[in-house]
Order: structure tokens, then C-alpha cells, then sequence
């Protein structure tokens, strides 16, 4: 068997790491443009080749910012949070049920919740339309919340039923035979070995709140809070594109969630019961 010497290694890993360099540019590249487009001034957008650089920056698309979309980020910022505490409610108690508890149809329930994941968001629109129709809660936060938290509490079960198995079952027994019941089992032991588990379903959740269109535009469209996804839709109209506006308005709504894929990464990725047992 050959072993490549030191300069093929090198050479070797050399392509790749321009390879890997290549590829994030180009994935990289409409974040890019998206920043380029939010200081160039609508008239140069047209021009053809365009400027890869703003030459004759603007800040007029991040000064539409702050006079029109401010409610409707904190709006955003409502309703995502809300769903985030409402699929946690929800989906951390259904998760340690199924994981440590295995109720009788456990695996049916599973299975349900594995196929409510496949529906496609606009049916289930339509469904909610109605519903909230007659609740009265068409255009209003509660509703969009509930809508919003319909697409997270499925995936929110999953993630918990299945970080909650790998926690040994001798923490559990230890805990039952101090004289800890299933709920206080629950909040005592299982909730801060799923720490990461939690972290995980609160990111996607919110995620998933703070970049929803079909919702909102279905359920919420002529109320009077709005999220940050139809602030940016009312930019485009039939004689007005807003481009400027709408690329620096993008770049604002999008430095919470990276943010929160900055802080929440290494909690997703790391193991829940590391350290919990020693050998």
C-alpha cells in the first residue's frame, strides 16, 4: 500500500481547501448580494452588467427600516417567542411520555405525528382559516401562534422522544425510589438533561415562526400586527419594487436568527447526557 508523502498530502489538502472555499462562496454568494442590493440605490439595481459594489451608496432602504418595519418586527418577535413557549409546553411533556412512560398506542401516535409533518403548511392554512373563522381569532396573534406552533410541536415530540430514550433508566429509578413521582421526575431530572434537546426545538421553532408566509398571509393579513414576512411582501407591488428596501429589510430580519444559529449551535450538537453518569 502507497503512503502519499508530505507534498502530495499537502497538494492534496490544498484542492480541497480551495474547493470548500469555492463552494461557501457560491452558497455564500446571495447573502452577499442581498447586502450589496440594501446599499445601492434602486435606478442602479436596473443597470445592466450590474455593480457588485455599491458605489453610490444609500442608507434610504435601512432608513424605510426603521420608520415602517420596526412593528412589524416586533411583531416577529411576538409571535416567534409565543410559539417557542407554547410548542415547549407542549411537546416537552408528550416527548418524556412517549420516551419513559410508553402509554398504550405510543408507536400509533408516533407514526401520526411522523405523517402531520408531510402536510403540505397551505392545506393546513386553509383548514386554520376556518377555524379561526369562526373562533374569531382571524387576524389576531393568539391565532397565528397556534398556526405557527401546529408546524413545531410534531417535530418538537420527536426531538424530545428521542433525546429523552438515551437518558439511562437508572436516573429515572434512582429518582422513583427517593420517592419522586412521574412529574416530579419530569421537571427534576429529565428537564435539565434535555437542556440541549430544548435548546434545539426552541431554535427551529422559532425559526420556523419568524420566516412563516403561508400563515400569516392566510390567517393574518388584514389584522392590524403583521410579521416581518408580509412587511416585506407590502414592497412589491403591481407598478412598485421596492428593491432597496426590501434587500435592507431582509438583512435586518436576519441578523436575529443568525444570531441565535451563533449562540445555539454547540447546544445542538452536543450530546445530552454527557457527564450524567460516570463510570
Amino acid at each position: 500500500m502507497n503512503t502519499p508523502t508530505p507534498t502530495r498530502a499537502r497538494a492534496r489538502a490544498g484542492w480541497k481547501t480551495a474547493l470548500g472555499i469555492v463552494f461557501t462562496a457560491v452558497m455564500l454568494f446571495p447573502v452577499y448580494w442581498m447586502l450589496n442590493a440594501s446599499f445601492t440605490r434602486d435606478q442602479d439595481l436596473r443597470k445592466t452588467p450590474p455593480s457588485f459594489l455599491p458605489l453610490h451608496g444609500t442608507l434610504d432602504g435601512y432608513r424605510a427600516v426603521l420608520h415602517e418595519q420596526l412593528p412589524y418586527l416586533g411583531t416577529s418577535l411576538t409571535v416567534g417567542l409565543a410559539t417557542v413557549a407554547l410548542t415547549l409546553l407542549v411537546a416537552a411533556p408528550a416527548g418524556y411520555s412517549l420516551a419513559k412512560l410508553r402509554p398504550r398506542g405510543s408507536g400509533t401516535l408516533t407514526f401520526a405525528l411522523l405523517v402531520a409533518q408531510m402536510i403540505p403548511g397551505i392545506i393546513m392554512a386553509m383548514g386554520f382559516y376556518a377555524i379561526l373563522l369562526t373562533s374569531h381569532l382571524i387576524n389576531t396573534l393568539p391565532g397565528l401562534v397556534i398556526a405557527d406552533s401546529t408546524i413545531a410541536v410534531p417535530f418538537g415530540v420527536l426531538v424530545f422522544t428521542a433525546f429523552m430514550t438515551a437518558i439511562p433508566d437508572e436516573l429515572m429509578q434512582a429518582a422513583t425510589t427517593d420517592g419522586a413521582g412521574a412529574l416530579r421526575t419530569f421537571t427534576a431530572i429529565v428537564l435539565p438533561l434535555s437542556r440541549n434537546a430544548i435548546v434545539t426545538v426552541s431554535l427551529f421553532t422559532f425559526l420556523w415562526a419568524w420566516s412563516d408566509f403561508i400563515f400569516a398571509s392566510t390567517l393574518d393579513s388584514g389584522g392590524g400586527h403583521q410579521p416581518i414576512t408580509l412587511g416585506i411582501y407590502h414592497y412589491i407591488g403591481n407598478n412598485n419594487q421596492q428593491w432597496n428596501a426590501i434587500m435592507a429589510t431582509a438583512v435586518v430580519a436576519s441578523i436575529p436568527a443568525t444570531a441565535l444559529l451563533i449562540i445555539a449551535q454547540r447546544y445542538v450538537a452536543a450530546g445530552i447526557t454527557t457527564g450524567a453518569i460516570k463510570d
